[in-house]
């Protein structure tokens, strides 16, 4: 019996194959009934490997097959007794785990900033609202070209622009250390986003091309934990550090970690095969930006992502201070604190793939996640509320809302102009969700330093409203897509 599998390229096709399983199997007797050509039978010829078949349709090498692009294929392989390999078994794990710890590595620059603010007022003088741009100046080349970036990694190389982006977060830390104003910081916050970015756009697209078939949601479901335990682990580590130094030590922990980040992928990735850079798209960057940011789809998707983002660093990002100033903690304390609830997010991505795999419609998911944890954000910031119970909040509302990244991730293959754009679109959900973190915490700031810690409840509410709103219009546009497909779905 031969088996149908969605193609491991460069797009996000995780959840695609149901929407053409019917075009597939039509596909597959209608190949079997004409049988092949010469061209075909060379093909076929030249894809015995060690003793194993793969049949495919004509076209020879598999990155230039006419269907690769397209996204689905139909592939069989055998052994010798012409029983059928799984392809579940294929998944080299430990790869995945090495790329998964790069994005990890990466939300280390991310993580490092919160818990030492206090550290850098003290230290530079920063006012509350330059804090707020040295929490979301590593969001800001993001903000400005995910997906332009994205485009690129598809020409130039998903590994290449991975060690590239983790270079540069180790650089930029590196100097970053020995800064002696808050102007230049924040010029090596900049830095440090570019290899952020370059390192969060380029993994999720070599995830899929290297994970088995029935492994894909899994490892998709693992990347989204890269941020909450990447920034978590790193507040953990300020949290020891900080008490007999200063943020400059946390600064060049950082960077040793992005230094044998480097050492690792060069010894682990760089000689597998997998990883080797694909045929191009022969488009201009420009036209497939311009086709994915017409889709209604990728834009819900960015838009709700943003408005999580923004909300997000709102919370997380002025947590430690939130507890110096307000609750009275000790830097290392609320490091340790804000830590814990930052690593309570990963329970949310993980369990977002879990519940919609359960039937849970992805619009409950969003929508009820957004709306609960509305009161719970605000109930963090506003008066008459007792200091463990804010704490308490703080980790509820970090667990529950992060079934909106997993949610939103697993979308984008159903969302994406074509399959071969599914990387674009996720530049795109990069791109809208570094705005929010962009935005996010300036605006905090602004209106914690001219109405105090109750009026952070108002960009929390905002936020997660929009973020309702576009789960909606998710919602809508899914149906009338899966409606869509489901007509030009021949029977």
């Amino acid at each position: 019996m031969s088996a149908t599998l969605p193609l491991r390229s460069n797009s996000l096709d995780i959840a695609a194959a149901p929407l053409f399983h019917a075009r597939l199997i039509g596909e597959s007797r209608s190949w079997g009934k004409h049988g092949r050509g010469p061209r075909a039978k060379r093909a076929h010829a030249a894809t015995r490997r060690d003793g194993r078949q793969e049949h495919a349709p004509e076209g020879g090498d598999r990155g230039h097959l006419p269907g690769w692009h397209a996204g689905i294929i139909h592939r069989r392989r055998v052994d010798g007794a012409g029983a059928a390999l799984s392809r579940t078994s294929r998944t080299p794990w430990a790869l995945v785990g090495l790329l998964v710890a790069a994005g990890i590595v990466a939300a280390f620059h991310v993580g490092k900033v919160p818990p030492s603010i206090p550290s850098i007022r003290d230290d530079l003088g920063a006012t509350l609202s330059q804090a707020g741009w040295l929490l979301s100046g590593v969001n800001l080349i993001t903000a400005l070209g995910g997906m332009a970036i994205a485009l690129t990694a598809d020409r130039v190389g998903h590994l290449r622009l991975i060690l590239l982006g983790t270079g540069l977060c180790f650089a930029a830390s590196l100097l970053g250390a020995f800064a002696v104003s808050v102007d230049a910081l924040l010029v090596g916050r900049v830095v440090e986003g570019l290899g952020f970015v370059s390192v969060t756009v380029a993994v999720p697209s070599l995830l899929l091309r290297i994970a088995g078939t029935t492994d894909q949601r899994l490892a998709m479901a693992v990347w989204t934990t890269y941020m909450p335990a990447g920034a978590g682990t790193m507040m953990l580590l300020a949290a020891i550090i900080l008490p007999g130094t200063s943020w400059r030590a946390v600064w060049l922990v950082a960077a040793g970690a992005s230094a044998l980040m480097i050492v690792a992928l060069l010894v682990g990735a760089l000689p597998r095969r997998e990883l080797n850079r694909q045929p191009p798209s022969q488009r201009s960057v420009f036209a497939e930006m311009t086709e994915v940011a017409g889709s209604g789809g990728p834009l819900a998707i960015a838009l709700c992502f943003g408005a999580y983002s923004c909300c997000w660093f709102a919370v997380v990002g002025f947590l430690p201070t939130l507890q110096v100033e307000r609750l009275g903690f000790s830097t290392s304390t609320a490091a340790i604190v804000t830590a814990l609830v930052v690593m309570a997010n990963v329970g949310g991505n993980l369990s977002a793939g879990w519940l919609l795999h359960r039937g849970v419609p992805r619009v409950v998911v969003i929508v009820g996640a957004a709306f609960a944890m509305s009161f719970c954000a605000a109930g963090i910031f506003v008066d008459g509320v007792p200091d463990l119970l804010r704490l308490i909040l703080a980790g509820v509302y970090s667990a529950v809302i992060g079934v909106v990244p997993g949610a939103l991730f697993t979308a984008i293959p159903l969302h994406a102009p074509h399959p071969h754009l599914g990387g674009a679109a996720t530049g795109l959900l990069m791109q809208g969700s570094n705005i929010g973190g962009l935005i996010g915490p300036p605006i905090t700031g602004a209106l914690v330093a001219s109405g105090g810690w109750p009026s952070a409840a108002w960009i929390t509410s905002i936020a997660l409203a929009i973020a309702a709103g576009a789960g909606l219009f998710l919602h809508w546009r899914e149906k009338r897509t899966m409606r869509t497909r489901m007509r030009e779905t021949p029977s």
